[in-house]
């Protein structure tokens, strides 16, 4: 906050919002900061809206992680941003293809198993992992996702996590190909405070 507002010639403005604390600058720059999840019955305490705010961010909230794109994914339990337990995998899935005619449509069935294959394996993981086994029977508060959209909503409306699909979800990331450095990585990540920047026009 003080280098973005040494940035712009100095703060004009502090104003809590609903999706935020918003700071603008003299020139017009506004930062909205918003934390990764909402206060639940659980605010943060503090004199003043930053101090709120962080202090909000700091609570060790606990969350499922299912990160999938085409190829791979990873499934966590964190708290605090630090994973409890997790499980990364491969699944090759064949990427589109210039050939037209019956070859067109062989590769886009293969495409369609080899996409199944993934989801199946990675619902069947996730479901491990977020019934606890191997961490405890560690429940979690919310579902944190990234990646493929379209794969992810696959992998979730799997039976097999029918019991975690409805969790609060924190705002998706885009992430790299999922492992074990990504997952642990995104685990942090969602714990943060995002900052939206609006330059001054």
């Amino acid at each position: 906050m003080e280098r973005f507002a040494a940035a712009h010639g100095g703060q004009t403005g502090l104003s809590d919002t609903d999706r935020g604390l918003e700071l603008r600058m003299d020139d017009g720059a506004v930062a909205l900061l918003s934390p990764p999840w909402s206060d639940d019955g659980r605010p943060g305490r503090g004199q003043g809206p930053l101090e709120r705010l962080e202090s909000l961010a700091s609570q060790e909230r606990s969350m499922g992680l299912l990160l999938v794109r085409r190829g791979g994914y990873a499934v966590g339990l964190a708290v605090g941003g630090k994973l409890l337990a997790h499980k990364c995998g491969t699944k090759y899935v064949q990427s589109r293809t210039a050939a037209g005619g019956q070859s067109q449509h062989r590769f886009a069935r293969r495409r369609g198993n080899q996409a199944d294959a993934l989801v199946v394996k990675a619902a069947g993981e996730a479901a491990r992992i977020f019934s606890g086994q191997g961490s405890g029977g560690q429940a979690f508060e919310y579902l944190a996702t990234g990646g493929d959209k379209s794969l992810v909503e696959a992998v979730l409306a799997e039976s097999a996590l029918k019991p975690y699909a409805a969790r609060p979800r924190l705002a998706p990331l885009a992430v790299a190909d999922p492992n074990a450095a990504v997952l642990q990585r995104a685990a942090a990540d969602f714990c943060s405070v995002r900052i939206q920047v609006t330059d001054p026009a």
